[in-house]
């Protein structure tokens, strides 16, 4: 089932020139993802029922022609490879004028809610979403090494705004902590066309982090890790 719903960029959507951000895309697409799971039983307003959630793993994002300030955007998402444990949703972004503006995939799992365990994708959940076959990128998500050299570092405490529903540091402050760990010269660079955001361990309330910016490949590369370093929260790549 490819599941679609429009989106008109307001204010808080764009960044430079009046294009959007790279958040507000992600936003989006956190929130049609969240529409198309209210549908098949399985979203927001139903975890008391189910006792699950759905927990992001892994985005991947393209943009090939950022929309501006006013743009009515028509978002297409699927689910798609459901097995076990893990599954994949893509997504493609529309102008009014049917141009595709940008792409992404991304890698979700279900966890219980109250063992917090890695809950089992049954053939009932999955004809809930009737996953398609089609996919926006020919290969899949795959590893991102970190980068040997850190050239610099940012330090913070998680906050009280921080935090989701599921009571970790929501996926998009991972972008925001990113952005604010860059080196002046490369954030003025932005937009990045490209964003990967992969996630590894929850960030929690009064967490204290690193954020070690590193190039790797022409890419800007963000290590979120503990305040000992010997945590790996997550590897953002930014090109």
């Amino acid at each position: 089932m490819i599941y679609k719903d429009k989106f008109k960029l307001g204010l808080k959507d764009i960044g430079k020139d009046n294009k959007i951000k790279n958040r507000a895309i992600l936003e989006f697409l956190e929130d049609i993802g969240s529409y198309h799971s209210d549908i098949a039983g399985y979203g927001v307003n139903n975890i008391e029922e189910t006792k699950v959630s759905w927990v992001l793993l892994d985005w991947k994002l393209e943009v090939i022609d950022r929309p501006t300030y006013g743009t009515e955007l028509e978002i297409h998402t699927w689910g798609r490879g459901m097995n076990k444990f893990f599954t994949y949703r893509d997504y493609e972004i529309y102008d009014e004028s049917g141009k595709l503006r940008a792409r992404a995939t991304s890698k979700w799992t279900l966890i219980n809610i109250e063992n917090r365990k890695l809950e089992r994708l049954t053939e009932e959940i999955m004809e809930k979403y009737q996953p398609e076959e089609h996919r926006v990128f020919s290969e899949e998500l795959g590893k991102i090494e970190q980068p040997d050299e850190i050239i610099s570092t940012l330090e913070y405490t998680v906050i009280r705004k921080d935090i989701d529903l599921n009571k970790h540091m929501h996926n998009l402050y991972y972008l925001d902590l990113a952005y604010e760990a860059l080196p002046e010269d490369v954030y003025e660079k932005r937009p990045f066309d490209n964003v990967r955001i992969v996630y590894k361990k929850e960030i929690k309330l009064g967490d204290k982090i690193k954020c070690h910016y590193a190039k790797k490949d022409n890419k800007n590369v963000i290590i979120i890790k503990g305040a000992d370093d010997k945590i790996l929260h997550s590897i953002i790549e930014l090109y």
